[in-house]
């Protein structure tokens, strides 16, 4: 059972609401798997532990609802929103569709020091060997990058959003699979840096989405192996 900590919510900054502080806190705790999927999060409690009234509290968990990560029933209430089979296919599907619009745009605006960087940062990514998690981060941010190239006003955000979700997959159940992918994946993003530098929208459109289906391939059959496994056992 979690500790129930009284957080003070001062904000950090004279912009910020609380119902701003409470919102990022309860989502890094979300994204970082300290509230698991299916806690019950009880508005009167969490007013408590951050020190406020009930009002930004309901505040924060209906934007939260709005980006995916908590589930309000009626007569039931909120809690932090389960990943379902469905929701890892969703995650991938966005993230091919907008990764296609981000790279085709950015392979027409590269520079030359973008080059530089984006294959510095993959030799690191090359030398991290087992740590997973400074790779899964380097990941993130090599994915960003190309994004934040392509100069597409809409993408940027939104896949921001949807990596942030994967990157919560990652966290509470598929380090494994992360894990057994890891050579195969920076195999497929060497791929995509050639192809970027074909300057070539339709050979990195091709890369991008064998890269994504490849991904997403691996994760559902290992949740799909679990949710067999656990068949299994309760039958």
């Amino acid at each position: 059972m979690m500790r129930s900590v009284t957080r003070s919510v001062k904000p950090r900054a004279a912009f910020k609401s609380k119902k701003d502080v409470v919102y990022e806190t309860l989502r890094a705790s979300i994204l970082e798997g300290e509230r698991q999927p299916g806690t019950r999060l009880i508005i009167d409690d969490l007013a408590a532990e951050f020190g406020v009234s009930p009002i930004p509290v309901r505040e924060a968990l209906q934007q939260l609802k709005a980006d995916g990560y908590v589930e309000i029933q009626p007569y039931v209430g909120a809690r932090v929103a389960e990943v379902r089979l469905d929701s890892i296919v969703e995650i991938f599907d966005l993230l091919e569709a907008l990764e296609v619009i981000s790279g085709r745009a950015a392979c027409q605006n590269f520079t030359d020091a973008d080059f530089v960087e984006m294959e510095a940062l993959l030799h690191d990514m090359d030398d991290e060997g087992c740590d997973i998690d400074s790779f899964a981060e380097k990941n993130v941010r090599l994915h960003r990058f190309i994004c934040d190239r392509a100069g597409t006003r809409l993408t940027g955000p939104l896949i921001g959003k949807v990596l942030d979700h994967w990157d919560r997959l990652r966290r509470l159940y598929l380090k494994d699979v992360f894990l057994r992918r890891r050579e195969a994946s920076q195999r497929e993003h060497w791929r995509m840096f050639q192809a970027l530098r074909s300057r070539d929208p339709d050979q990195v459109e091709t890369v991008v989405r064998a890269h994504n289906r490849a991904a997403r391939a691996a994760y559902v059959a290992y949740v799909t192996r679990l949710r067999e496994r656990t068949e299994e056992r309760v039958s």
